[in-house]
């Protein structure tokens, strides 16, 4: 598995190079690359079939210059930032015949995180589909882009983010798990109080032990640089729904 390293300080770039992984694995450049990334600057970042109106407070995004981005994965409006641990993984099927299909591909990473994270001392468990829970609590959600031969798998660990933010810009979900119940999201999120190189070293650990840290192509890069400029910084894209 190839693994990167890399953080870009411009949103866009961050969601446009898992974008291109998605679609150098398809191509067959990769049949698996694990990333993990965190962004340096605070923004707020929806799935791709949401509703922006819908799942953000655009009022307060506007007045506290807070972006707002849109992924190519699907799931749910989320806060980025520094103590956001992110971890993408492309990968093919054939290269990884666990994830081919949706639900077992969630089993699948969820459970190689979930290892990790006991390797720190931390029980968590795989609550609904996409959700890791620390005693009820949310430490990590998940969301995924599929293709006929490959698929991107974004997730994150949350370690450090103050959870009372959150309330600044996102509005309280209508479409909740059932776990949640009527909780806000100071009530509902749980950092895992981990230093982030920690929990780098740990998911190293489960998906690729002993794999060294490589650069993307200039070939990706270019990609990358593209289709930040096109479609990540542009709000035809963010504002589509």
């Amino acid at each position: 598995m190839r693994l990167l390293d890399i953080s870009y300080s411009m949103p866009s770039k961050n969601l446009a190079l898992d974008e291109v992984m998605l679609e150098s694995a398809a191509a067959g450049q990769w049949g698996a690359t694990l990333r993990l990334w965190e962004s340096p600057v605070s923004f707020v970042v929806v799935g791709s079939s949401q509703r922006v109106a819908e799942v953000v407070d655009l009022e307060n995004c506007q007045s506290d210059a807070m972006p707002v981005l849109r992924r190519c994965s699907a799931g749910g409006a989320v806060m980025q930032g520094p103590g956001c641990l992110n971890y993408a993984l492309a990968l093919t099927y054939d290269t990884v015949p666990e994830v081919a299909s949706l639900h077992p591909s969630y089993d699948y990473i969820l459970g190689k995180v979930t290892e990790a994270l006991a390797s720190l001392g931390v029980q968590a468990e795989q609550v609904g589909i996409s959700d890791l829970a620390v005693d009820g609590m949310k430490c990590s959600g998940n969301s995924q882009r599929r293709k006929k031969n490959a698929c991107l798998h974004h997730g994150t660990l949350l370690y450090e983010m103050d959870a009372s933010d959150m309330a600044d810009y996102l509005p309280e979900p209508e479409d909740r798990p059932d776990y949640r119940a009527d909780r806000d999201h100071e009530s509902f999120i749980r950092p895992l109080g981990f230093p982030g190189e920690q929990l780098k070293a740990a998911l190293i650990r489960v998906f690729c032990k002993g794999a060294h840290r490589q650069e993307i192509s200039p070939e990706e890069e270019e990609a990358m640089l593209q289709l930040a400029y096109d479609k990540y910084s542009q709000a035809e894209w963010t504002f589509r729904r």
